[in-house]
């Protein structure tokens, strides 16, 4: 019940980075967790969500190669994870970050002319992938604080 507010921000924005100021104060302030375990658990939270970026942009690639029938080689699937990887460290926060989808697709060759498609449903999960991403992040504050607290 306390992460409402931050929830409806991340719904509405999209971006677990924009979300970060009323998640730190909601931490702090109604689920009594530390100041300095927030400000470092729940930043970092929102950073190593990259990752799950990435290897949506490497599922979504795949799916339209099989879609169109392309066979991937070895070069072609070296091509989209070092662009996915390197791609969602920089859209890192970006509200509808399909669009590195396009430079995924490009480096392996494959056709972009599906992505109406993924466009048409990505702002949508994008918005719940954002809430369930902040919601963890604080949930990670919680128990690391518990932990820290119980050991001193």
């Amino acid at each position: 019940k306390a992460m409402r507010r931050p929830q409806i921000v991340a719904f509405s924005t999209a971006s677990s980075l924009a979300t970060l100021p009323v998640t730190l104060e909601t931490c702090e302030n109604e689920l009594n967790v530390r100041k300095e375990t927030a400000a470092f658990v729940v930043p970092l939270g929102a950073t190593i969500n990259m990752t799950g970026s990435a290897i949506y942009y490497t599922i979504v690639a795949m799916f339209f190669a099989q879609l169109y029938g392309i066979q991937l080689a070895l070069p072609q699937y070296l091509a989209i994870a070092i662009t996915s990887t390197v791609g969602a460290i920089g859209q890192a926060g970006v509200p509808g970050p399909t669009l590195l989808v396009v430079a995924v697709l490009a480096s392996a060759g494959i056709p972009v002319e599906g992505l109406p498609l993924l466009y048409a449903l990505d702002r949508i999960f994008d918005m719940i992938r954002t809430v369930l991403n902040i919601t963890g992040d604080a949930t990670c504050a919680v128990i690391v604080d518990g932990k820290v607290k119980n050991k001193n």
